[in-house]
This record gives structure tokens, sequence and C-alpha cells, in this order.
């Protein structure tokens, strides 16, 4: 006996549903790409600003500690960090010297001691390939102002 079969006419719906299926998967892994991608350029740049910030903070403890305090006109200091991180720091007189109280605390009448003010700018530059702007590149500026006490007299 031979078993007859009946087919019958097939619509392709499994395929159609099959294809729709890897269309949406596809596009959710390229969109998981493209947010990654996105997200790495991100931590790249934070870690640029990181070493430019982290620069500009050591060029103003550099230039404090050198200690070259001048009354009469800006002090410039530029360090390089490392081949990709370079530092310029500015020391510059802050307005006119301020009266120091003598042990009285009467204002104006001192032993000839003042408060010389300055402002300490530090510009950082981190370069993800030094000579060759980047978008990956990050600047940080850094401002302190401090005052030194000595005797008056146009220079310390």
């Amino acid at each position: 006996m031979i078993k007859q079969m009946n087919f019958r006419k097939q619509s392709g719906a499994a395929l159609i549903v099959g294809l729709l299926l890897l269309v949406v998967i596809t596009v959710l892994a390229v969109s998981g790409m493209s947010t990654a991608t996105t997200e790495l350029a991100m931590a790249r740049h934070d870690q640029n600003y990181e070493n430019a910030f982290q620069a500009a903070e050591t060029g103003l403890e550099a230039a404090l500690a050198q200690g070259q305090f001048n009354a009469l006109g800006p002090v410039t200091v530029t360090q390089i960090i490392n081949s990709n991180d370079q530092v310029t720091a500015e020391i510059a007189p802050d307005g006119d010297p301020t009266i120091v109280p003598d042990r009285a605390f009467s204002l104006g009448v001192g032993s000839g001691v003042v408060a010389y003010h300055f402002l300490a700018t530090a510009t950082a530059v981190s370069e993800r390939s030094p000579g060759t702007p980047s978008d990956r590149d990050s600047n940080a500026v850094h401002t302190q102002a401090f005052y030194v006490v000595g005797p008056q007299g146009p220079q310390l």
C-alpha cells in the first residue's frame, strides 16, 4: 500500500517571521555597538581631562614651590609632565600691597611690613597625539590667589 501525502499550499509565514526577527536582532546589535563606541570615546575624553586637571594642579604646586614672586611683573614657569601633557603657570601681582598692622593692630601705622597679593594661574594641555589636534584633547585652567608678607619695597 502506498500512502498518499497531502501537500497543502504553504504561504511562507515562517520565513517572513524569521527574517523580521533577524532584522530586529541586527538593529539591536548595531545600536549596542554604537553605544559602546560612544561610551569608550567619552571614557577617553574623561581620562584626558583628568590628566589635564592633574597637570594643572602640578603646575600650581611647582610654581608656588619655586618661590619666585615678583611684585613688579609676572613670572612664568613651563613644565612638561610627559609626552602628552604640559603645563604653563604664571604668577602675577594682583593689586597693590596692603599694610600689615603692627602689634596694636592700627592700620596705616605699621612696622614697614606689607602683604603682596598674587594670582597664580596654571594652564594645562593634555593632547592625545602632540602636534595633531584631536577631539579628545583637553585643557584645564586652575587659579589660586595668595599673598606673601614681607618688607615694604618694590620687589620680593
